[in-house]
């Protein structure tokens, strides 16, 4: 029951969701110290550019807090009308439906008395009160999702707060960069059950890529 009607998850954060937080806040900030010409820049260029990084990656570390709460919400809705249709259904529709949203491997394994049973159990069980409604858990989420954003901003931008010479910082803040880049892509590929190396590697290109291609649109 606890897979259809789970209220809180077993962590805040999932590390895919940590990974994929860092990327985009790095990718960000890598679009505003890319685009300093060094041969032209002085220090108000630079202060500008950081406080630009700055602003942007505050103000999509907030969106993504934001869009992690809705997404929240909507996956406890789900849950709850899943298990309301569950309780209403037949023999037949409750053991589809419990079948379907249960994870492939499990439910292969189970047998339709099996499901049936569960499908028994859950008519029994009260509704949790206030089930759909967001958690501690949720808003501890989208805070971590924030700082994430946020805070990935400053390993490549503290060069430039730091060094006088625009060259040197921006060499070390692309090398700052590249080291965070495959160090994202070596947790990336631990989660993923892939050689951490090649998705290290594969992090790193990827990032440039992205960089550029943003750059590139105009972002």
């Amino acid at each position: 029951m606890g897979i259809l009607l789970s209220t809180s998850p077993s962590r805040v954060l999932a590390p895919i969701d940590r990974i994929s937080e860092v990327l985009f806040g790095l990718i960000m900030v890598l679009t505003f110290t890319g685009s300093l010409s060094i041969a032209e820049a002085g220090r108000d260029d630079v202060r500008a550019m950081l406080i630009g990084a700055l602003g942007c990656n505050l103000a999509w570390g907030i969106i993504d807090a934001v869009l992690y709460l809705m997404e929240s919400m909507a996956e406890r809705g789900q849950k709850v009308a899943l298990f309301r249709a569950i309780r209403a259904a037949d023999a037949a529709e409750a053991r589809a439906l419990i079948a379907a949203a249960l994870p492939p491997m499990l439910s292969s394994l189970m047998r339709a008395e099996e499901i049936d049973s569960l499908s028994e159990r859950l008519a029994r069980v009260a509704e949790p009160p206030g089930a759909a409604r967001l958690r501690r858990d949720d808003y501890l989420g989208a805070f971590g999702v924030f700082l994430l954003v946020f805070l990935s901003t400053f390993p490549v931008a503290v060069p430039f707060m730091l060094m006088a010479n625009a060259y040197r910082a921006m060499r070390m803040s692309t090398f700052v960069a590249v080291v965070l880049l495959f160090l994202t892509g070596w947790a990336f590929g631990r989660v993923s059950g892939r050689p951490p190396l090649f998705v290290a590697i594969g992090m790193v290109l990827l990032g440039v890529t992205l960089v550029g291609l943003t750059m590139a649109l105009g972002g």
